[in-house]
């Protein structure tokens, strides 16, 4: 009995050496991206006109590198890993609210989408990240285009839709789905297969805690919300809506992009589990 206790101890003392350890080198590479940033300003004083590619190099160690390191640093410490009906973003701040539910396999929420107009985005890559850029400077229609990644559950969307505004691939409609991990329940005890969260771009910014380039997003997200469920039920009288009123407190909040959101709390929840996978 004692050599399994001091296996056991042995077990827990190099799990938290691998911590610690862990730990060092995620708070290092923050730091070193910090102190980078910096002298990359500092040269910018230097240099005359060349000072121009030096601050460009700032910025872009800055947003990309630098702040969403330390983002993730802090948001490690202090944001819960539990569900709470909000999303995060990749560098872990608090993201768009989970504002519906659905019961029904992912081709009948598919389905449903497609009948009410919506299309499915591309993934993100290379390639749809450029088109996109191309597209909202051009002014150009880009139906299919990606959605940033958000994340629930511990991981990103499944999959999302989209109605584009006006052939303006800036303002644009869009929905994210998670699916629920197996005997997962509602804060209530109501089971549902999908969470969903649905905002409304109404153009292209700035990041307020990361100044990475974003889709500012229209702070009523109750308003898209109800667009999301009206138009699926409108396209299908099969679909069945009901609703958890104040399923979470009314607030005002920011998202990860530092847009203002604010809600009532209610959750709809669509039955879509009439509809045929192939009904599209």
């Amino acid at each position: 009995m004692d050599d399994e206790n001091r296996s056991q101890a042995r077990r827990r003392r190099a799990y938290s050496v691998g911590i610690a350890i862990d730990w060092f080198f995620f708070v290092f590479a923050g730091v070193a991206a910090l102190w980078l940033a910096y002298l990359s300003f500092t040269e910018t004083f230097h240099v005359g006109w060349w000072g121009i590619p030096f601050f460009v190099a700032f910025w872009v160690l800055l947003a990309y590198l630098v702040l969403p390191r330390l983002h993730r640093i802090l948001t490690t410490i202090y944001v819960p890993d539990y569900f709470i009906g909000r999303t995060r973003t990749s560098d872990g701040l608090l993201g768009d609210p989970v504002n519906l539910a659905f019961l029904g396999e992912g081709e009948q929420i598919e389905t449903a989408l497609r009948e009410a107009g919506w299309t499915k985005a591309d993934p993100v890559t290379l390639a749809s990240s450029w088109r996109i850029i191309t597209s909202t400077i051009q002014r150009r229609s880009y139906h299919q285009a990606p959605v940033s990644p958000l994340f629930l559950f511990g991981r990103q969307q499944d999959f999302a839709y989209q109605q584009e505004v006006d052939g303006n691939p800036a303002q644009r409609h869009h929905v994210r789905f998670w699916k629920c991990p197996d005997g997962w329940l509602l804060p209530g005890g109501r089971r549902v297969d999908w969470l969903a969260a649905g905002t409304f771009d109404t153009s292209v910014g700035l990041s307020l805690f990361t100044l990475q380039v974003t889709h500012r997003i229209d702070a009523d997200t109750d308003v898209e919300r109800d667009h999301i469920v009206s138009s699926i039920r409108d396209a299908d009288p099969r679909v069945v809506v009901d609703v958890i009123a104040d399923f979470a407190t009314g607030y005002h909040a920011r998202n990860g992009g530092g847009d203002s959101i604010r809600t009532d709390g209610d959750l709809p929840i669509v039955d879509v589990r009439a509809l045929s996978a192939v009904d599209a």
